[in-house]
């Protein structure tokens, strides 16, 4: 048991920190798009082709990807949130939360993984999108090794 509640309690550091990193990341892609997209007069009308999702930095998979990126970082730390609660008061009673919340970030994680292969497989992107990239592939692993070690619990 106290073995289990070690990694569980490792894990869940270490997906907190990675959940952050990709958090901030996502916010900085996001003012950067702001600050670099379209700006157009009042008396002008908008491109036919303008989207909202549009980033001046990577592809065209890159706005989804930092959008749900970031969705899954903020899901993903406030899951790591729920879990420290949990390991800390170690009832039953907040296991089904904690095991909820964590099946929840893992699957936007998941998405997230999904539009990153994406963006990898379209290949223009800056260093900070890579980060980005490698760090939810990365937690899909991790998230989903939480997932198993908090069922054990």
């Amino acid at each position: 048991m106290a073995t289990t509640t070690s990694i569980a309690s490792g894990l869940l550091f270490l997906n907190f920190c990675m959940y952050v990193i990709v958090s901030a990341i996502g916010g900085w892609a996001i003012n950067v798009a702001i600050d670099r997209g379209f700006i157009i007069g009042s008396e002008l009308q908008l491109p036919a082709h303008f989207s909202a999702i549009h980033f001046p930095m990577g592809n065209a998979a890159t706005g989804f990807f930092v959008v749900f990126s970031l969705i899954a970082g903020v899901v993903g730390a406030a899951s790591a949130i729920n879990g420290i609660n949990h390991i800390r008061s170690s009832r039953k009673e907040s296991s089904s939360s904690a095991q909820s919340s964590a099946i929840i970030a893992w699957t936007l994680t998941l998405l997230a993984m999904g539009l990153a292969c994406k963006e990898f497989e379209l290949q223009v992107r800056n260093a900070c999108l890579r980060t980005m990239e490698a760090f939810t592939i990365i937690l899909s692993v991790t998230q989903f090794i939480y997932i198993i070690v908090i069922q054990a619990l």
